[in-house]
């Protein structure tokens, strides 16, 4: 267990650095002339190129990424190029408490309809609701957000009118129901697959038949055993679906005018505003990287198979 963990705190950081590396690479062959962006696209050329040299953009690209990855590390990811005098942890801490909250919300959607939806459907395997509940799983999965975000807007805003369409209010607002449903469907969709399959594959274990031998009721039975050892790989899943609803986030924070990371991600990438876009995917990595480390570490203290060595516990 601790050369395990140790394993995978090496890991962490490596895999940051190549990532960040990466995209450093990348930002500095995309289009677009950083100091041009901050002067104008018809400034002096002997000050851009002084300008050019103070910023240290000449030197070699490793020799930038350690320089800005010194700075990073003290939390200074520079200024905006399209907010003229604005810090960029000023823009993105702004906006990171509304995205938590919209993908905290979305997250407990797809966690509390997912696992009821996937353990009826196993439950009830051949029946007419296990057929609907692997349609939702395919639908769910295929559909696009950006397919979901304007039928569900017409459906529910414009046709019955029961939701609004627009703005942010907080968590208890009613205007966060209608976003964080479309970012949970994916959600909803995959942990109800991993649920029904689990659940299936737990069922046809041997400690089921020893506690319906022991005489232990169905309901004892399925919320005892049955749904404590399905829910264990919806658990190691949680870290891949805060990757999904990152992505998903762009597209509905557009769509619902929420003033979110995902709608600053979006107007950077228009406004090639590269500080903001490396400070976004650095940070967007550390939280994907630390929310799998510690799935990974709870894993052996929820799955018995890894704390014992061999087979689920049955009380």
């Amino acid at each position: 267990m601790a050369g395990y963990i140790i394993r995978r705190l090496i890991w962490t950081p490596i895999l940051l650095v190549i990532v960040s590396y990466i995209t450093f690479a990348l930002v500095q062959f995309a289009p677009g002339d950083p100091v041009l962006l901050k002067l104008d696209q018809h400034a002096n050329p002997e000050a851009v190129e002084r300008i050019r040299t103070e910023m240290g953009l000449n030197d070699p690209v490793t020799v930038q990424y350690v320089r800005y990855i010194a700075r990073a590390v003290r939390g200074d990811f520079g200024e905006s190029i399209r907010w003229q005098g604005r810090t960029v942890n000023e823009l993105i801490f702004k906006r990171v408490p509304v995205s938590a909250q919209l993908g905290l919300a979305a997250l407990i959607i797809s966690v509390v309809s997912g696992i009821p939806i996937g353990l009826f459907a196993a439950l009830k395997q051949g029946s007419i609701w296990d057929t609907v509940a692997v349609c939702i799983t395919l639908v769910g999965q295929s559909l696009p957000v950006f397919l979901t975000v304007p039928v569900l807007l017409w459906l529910f805003a414009l046709k019955l009118d029961i939701l609004p369409t627009h703005g942010w209010g907080g968590f208890f607002d009613t205007r966060i129901i209608l976003p964080a449903f479309v970012l949970g469907i994916p959600g909803i969709a995959i942990i109800t697959r991993l649920t029904r399959a689990s659940t299936l594959d737990v069922i046809g274990q041997d400690y089921i038949r020893t506690a319906r031998a022991k005489g232990l009721t169905e309901r004892i039975i399925t919320y005892r055993h049955i749904l404590r050892n399905s829910i264990i790989p919806v658990v190691t899943t949680l870290g891949f679906a805060l990757a999904g609803l990152a992505s998903g986030s762009f597209i509905v924070e557009f769509w619902f005018g929420i003033p979110g990371v995902g709608l600053l991600a979006l107007e950077s990438l228009f406004n090639l505003d590269y500080p903001i876009i490396m400070a976004l995917t650095i940070l967007g990595t550390t939280l994907f990287v630390l929310a799998n480390l510690i799935v990974d570490l709870a894993y052996p203290f929820l799955d018995p198979r890894i704390r014992l060595g061999g087979g689920y516990l049955v009380e």
